[in-house]
């Protein structure tokens, strides 16, 4: 007999098996409906945590100088979102994924403008310039003339002087979701600065997870220029707690050793045992504290800085080379981040100056060592160093750099 007839021959058995394929058709469907259910809420509830950890926009919409502030979001396809104040061009928050998938605010920095402009700290964030670290005594000379600065940070000008970058209000413009251009025209002798400096920055959230910054200036008078991204980080989110546990790697095997004013002698010194030795990943904290006798020198640097406040000279394989500068892991979060740069120093700094008399957007103070500062940078006190590599910028010259911020999980 064939199996059609057989088939129809036991019309019950037809039956029972038509059922339990739609029965089974439709336990798919509803598996399948549940699944897209709990993706979209995953998705809403990922949305909802992003929305509630950027910086209310309001707070950021001002007048200073006769000029308005707002704030400016970029987000990627994988939901990282960076806010920036064109008030000083500063990051305000940069929202990463943890280990767990969890969003968290890496930088720290404050709710309102207002509160950045009253902040005991003023670099939190910035774009550093014209000129970004120490200048020693507030002097320098351009083809024989001597040029005098304010003098901001005891005997030296520090970060561009009284009234750097981290204070105007740039002109802003978001190109797209991902790409905000800042310009500023920084005036003849604005703090003591020969030429018309123009500046235009670009700050772009990449979909490689990446805060890639590119600097460009040209003037109409030979001046010097060390322009540079003043971010506060902590890895484990803003409000963690200390950074001392943070695994710090730099990729330099020498570093530039300072006088108790942190201006730099003038040369190079090995990292090689010393406290300053970060070619392996290193606990933040590990050595900071360090009083061996046999590291008398070292032991001076880290009083000088109270801690870390020095510049590295990177391992550059070729002059203006993307080099890994650096790579921070946070401790409890497992975030990392790379810095990347065509400049041939990082100044480290290890948040030895906060003193908890600044509130945070979380609402917690700016404790000691609760933030680090990775600065790619030309080095410190360059115009009046001779063997450091040169920050002066002619007429008809552009002043191009990028350096790169880029975010991964453990």
């Amino acid at each position: 007999m064939s199996e059609s007839l057989s088939k129809f021959s036991n019309p019950f058995k037809v039956k029972i098996q038509i059922i339990t394929s739609l029965l089974f058709a439709v336990m798919i469907i509803a598996c399948k409906n549940e699944q897209k259910e709990s993706e979209g809420t995953s998705q809403a509830d990922s949305v909802a945590a992003s929305a509630s950890l950027i910086p209310v926009r309001s707070n950021f919409q001002d007048t200073i100088d006769g000029k308005p502030t707002d704030l400016y979001v970029l987000k990627n396809k994988n939901n990282l979102q960076l806010a920036i104040t064109n008030y000083g061009g500063r990051f305000v928050s940069l929202l990463v994924p943890d280990k767990n998938g969890k969003l968290v605010d890496v930088i720290v920095g404050f709710k309102s403008v207002q509160d950045y402009v009253n902040s005991t700290e003023p670099y939190f964030g910035a774009t550093i310039g014209r000129v970004g670290n120490r200048v020693a005594k507030g002097k320098f000379k351009l083809d024989g003339k001597e040029y005098t600065l304010a003098t901001n940070n005891g005997q030296n000008t520090l970060h561009g002087g009284d009234k750097g970058f981290q204070d105007v209000v740039w002109d802003a413009r978001q190109v797209s979701d991902q790409v905000l251009e800042l310009n500023y025209l920084s005036k003849d002798m604005e703090e003591g600065f020969p030429g018309n400096l123009d500046v235009k920055v670009t700050y772009t959230l990449t979909d490689s997870n990446e805060v890639k910054m590119e600097y460009v200036a040209t003037t109409d008078k030979k001046t010097i220029v060390n322009l540079t991204n003043h971010a506060f980080f902590n890895l484990n989110g803003e409000g963690s707690g200390s950074i001392l546990n943070h695994l710090l790697y730099i990729n330099a095997n020498q570093y530039t050793p300072v006088d108790s004013t942190l201006i730099p002698f003038g040369k190079h010194e090995p990292v090689k045992g010393t406290p300053f030795d970060f070619t392996e990943p290193t606990a933040i904290g590990a050595r900071i504290n360090d009083r061996n006798t046999e590291l008398k020198n070292q032991n001076i640097q880290l009083k000088n800085g109270l801690g870390y406040d020095h510049n590295f000279v990177l391992n550059k394989t070729g002059k203006d080379d993307m080099t890994l500068a650096a790579t921070v892991t946070g401790d409890k979060s497992g975030i990392i981040m790379e810095v990347w740069t065509e400049e041939p120093g990082l100044q480290f700094y290890s948040g030895n100056f906060m003193q908890s008399q600044n509130t945070f957007k979380s609402g917690v103070k700016d404790d000691l060592r609760t933030a680090f500062c990775l600065e790619t940078q030309h080095f410190p006190d360059s115009p009046n160093q001779p063997g450091f590599p040169s920050i002066v910028l002619d007429k008809g010259q552009e002043y191009q750099t990028t350096s790169v911020y880029k975010f991964s999980v453990k």
